[in-house]
C-alpha cells in the first residue's frame, strides 16, 4: 500500500531531498527506499540503482503543470511525494479531472500507450517530489527489466478501469450517485483516518469535485452543505472528511 510507503520511507525520503535545488541529478539515494515501490518491488538493488542513476529531480509547488497535454512526451515520471490531478480540457474548453495519482506511482508514461505526445495535463494537488527519466530511456527499461514492464503496465490497466467505470458512472447515475462514488474512490486511494471520520488526504475544492463528476460547482455545494446536515460528511476550505462511509456506499447504489 502506498499509505505503508509514506509512513516507512518518506521522512527519509523528504530529508534527502530537501537538500536539494529544484533540479539536480539525484545524490547516491538508498535503494532500499524504493524496494516496496510498484515500478521497482521485483527488480534487484544493483537494477534500481541503474535506473536512480539515470535519474533527475524535481521539487515542485502546489498548483504546478508537472506535464501539459498535447506537448511531446519528452520525460517519464514517478512521483515521490504528493498528489497529482491529471486533467483533459473538452473542446469546449472545460477543465475534466480524470485521475488523481499518488506517492509511489509512474505517471507521464505516453510511451506505454504508443504516444508521442503527453494525452493530458498533470497538476500538483500538493507541494510535490518527482523522479523523471528522458522517454529515450523507456523501451531499455521496459526491455532489460522485466519486472519494472509488469508492474507498471498493471498500474497502467488499473488506471484504465477506474476511467472506464467513471464512464459508464457519467453514462448511467445520477448526479448524487457520481459525488458519492468519487468521495469513496478518494478515501480508498488516499484516505488518512482522522478523529470522526476519513478524510482525504490532500486538498480538494468543491470545484475540483465538480471537474471530478462532470457536474456544476452549484450542484456539488448542494450535496456536500445536505449530507454535513446528515452527519456523513464535514467539508471545510480544500478539506473533506468522510464520516459516515456506508451511508455514502448506500447513496452511491441507490
Amino acid at each position: 500500500m502506498i499509505r505503508l510507503w509514506r509512513c516507512a520511507g518518506i521522512c527519509a525520503m523528504t530529508r534527502v531531498m530537501d537538500a536539494l535545488p529544484a533540479r539536480k541529478t539525484l545524490p547516491r539515494l538508498d535503494e532500499s527506499l524504493l524496494t516496496h515501490l510498484p515500478p521497482f518491488s521485483r527488480l534487484e538493488r544493483r537494477q534500481i540503482r541503474t535506473i536512480l542513476d539515470q535519474a533527475t529531480s524535481r521539487r515542485y509547488e502546489v498548483g504546478v503543470a508537472v506535464f501539459s497535454e498535447g506537448h511531446p512526451a519528452e520525460r517519464f515520471y514517478m512521483l515521490l511525494d504528493g498528489y497529482v490531478r491529471v486533467v483533459r480540457i473538452t473542446p469546449t474548453g472545460e477543465q475534466v479531472t480524470a485521475l488523481h495519482i499518488p506517492a509511489g506511482q509512474l505517471l507521464g508514461i505516453a510511451k506505454a500507450i504508443g504516444r508521442t505526445t503527453y494525452p493530458a495535463t498533470a497538476i500538483t494537488a500538493t507541494d510535490s517530489i518527482a523522479l523523471s527519466w528522458p522517454t529515450r530511456l523507456w523501451d531499455t527499461f521496459v526491455s532489460e527489466y522485466e519486472g519494472f514492464a509488469t508492474e507498471t503496465y498493471n498500474t497502467l490497466g488499473h488506471r484504465v478501469g477506474e476511467m472506464n467505470t467513471r464512464i459508464v458512472e457519467l453514462a448511467t447515475q445520477q448526479v448524487e450517485q457520481r459525488v458519492a462514488n468519487a468521495l469513496l474512490r478518494l478515501i480508498n486511494q488516499t484516505g488518512r483516518k482522522v478523529e470522526g471520520g476519513i478524510e482525504i488526504d490532500f486538498p480538494i475544492t468543491r470545484q475540483d469535485l465538480s471537474e471530478l463528476t462532470a457536474t456544476t460547482l452549484h450542484t456539488v455545494s448542494r450535496l456536500l452543505s445536505g449530507w454535513e446536515k446528515q452527519g456523513l460528511v464535514e467539508s471545510r476550505r480544500k478539506r473533506i472528511k468522510v464520516c459516515d462511509p456506508h451511508a455514502l456506499v448506500v447513496l452511491s447504489q441507490s
